[in-house]
């Protein structure tokens, strides 16, 4: 059983965006068309979660042009490119399967109140700990910025001295 953990653990992505039931998601689906490949967006309510490790999956519902279409994307799947979540949404049952047959504004779930949209990430392997360094990096480019200051003001008395030379002819 270890074996198939570790092959497992080696698939999943390093961090996955913090879905809930009730959110309206933009998934970015990488799509292969022959030999070309492109990024599709499906935009729509989850309406259900299901599953636990590489094998989580969760639902997409939406209407389009009077048609309800739901699509199930795998979490980990490297055809997922990205999740945004677009609205907080409130639900109260765990899969929201009554929203099939509603039409328009109630086939949407409410908005949580006061909640923001966070693009909070479960960490899944180490990778952030990785990352850490590459925000103190970015720190060093500013100081060089302010190095250069000096040399705009210097530049700025070479311009002064040459305005002074004509006044002089």
């Amino acid at each position: 059983m270890d074996i198939i953990k570790s092959i497992e653990h080696e698939q999943m992505k390093n961090a996955i965006p913090d879905l809930k039931v009730g959110d309206t998601v933009k998934v970015h689906q990488r799509i292969k068309e022959g030999n070309r490949e492109r990024i599709q967006v499906f935009e729509g309510i989850i309406i259900k979660k299901q599953g636990g490790g590489l094998n989580a999956t969760f639902t997409v519902r939406r209407v389009a042009y009077g048609c309800g279409v739901e699509k199930t994307f795998l979490i980990h799947s490297p055809m997922v490119e990205k999740i945004e979540v677009v609205r907080v949404g409130k639900a109260r049952r765990a899969k929201l399967y009554y929203l099939r047959e509603r039409l328009g504004k109630a086939a949407k779930t409410k908005e949580a109140i006061g909640a923001r949209i966070e693009n909070k990430e479960i960490v899944i392997k180490g990778a952030e700990v990785e990352e850490a360094p590459v925000a103190e990096e970015t720190v060093a480019p500013v100081e060089e910025v302010k190095e250069e200051a000096p040399v705009v003001e210097e530049t700025a008395k070479e311009v002064a001295k040459a305005e002074e030379t004509p006044k002089a002819e």
